[in-house]
């Protein structure tokens, strides 16, 4: 099944340790209608944008995933809205200022980016499609061991 031109489901869906725990890692309706929507307001742009395919590094996680991976319960990425992506040859704060000047979107956040190496980190970036978009930009970073989200895109 296809969720844009570019895009299917099955990469939407995969993951390396549903595959290793036997996990079902199947959007239901609801989560599906918010993935198309998601690649036909954000993802698809940003291919057709760059015009180079497009990594996704994370996507949708079921409950059970979700879990298995320590992931936030109140994550995007449960409710078919957010996608973890990078285009190879892209630097990924190019791929984060795009999507931050260009697109209606939830939340964008560059995440683990160190300036001077383009292809560190990645960008994570949803949008809601039950109701308004926040437009939250945010940086990802390690401080002390800890991860810390700042406001803006940090380079």
């Amino acid at each position: 099944m296809r969720l844009s031109k570019n895009f299917t489901l099955q990469e939407f869906t995969k993951s390396q340790t549903a595959l290793r725990r036997g996990i079902d890692n199947t959007p239901n309706d609801e989560h599906l209608e918010a993935a198309k929507v998601l690649f036909e307001k954000v993802v698809q742009p940003i291919r057709d944008h760059f015009g180079r395919p497009a990594v996704i590094n994370s996507g949708y996680r079921g409950p059970k995933l979700n879990e298995a991976v320590g992931g936030s319960k109140t994550s995007q990425h449960c409710k078919g809205q957010a996608v973890d992506i990078e285009i190879p040859g892209v630097a990924n704060y190019d791929i984060a200022k795009y999507i931050e000047d260009n697109l209606d979107f939830d939340q964008v956040i560059l995440e683990f980016y160190t300036p001077g190496i383009p292809d560190s980190g990645w960008v994570h970036v949803s949008y809601n499609n039950k109701g308004d978009q926040r437009k939250k930009v945010l940086t990802a970073m390690k401080e002390n061991g800890k991860t810390v989200y700042k406001l803006g895109l940090i380079a």
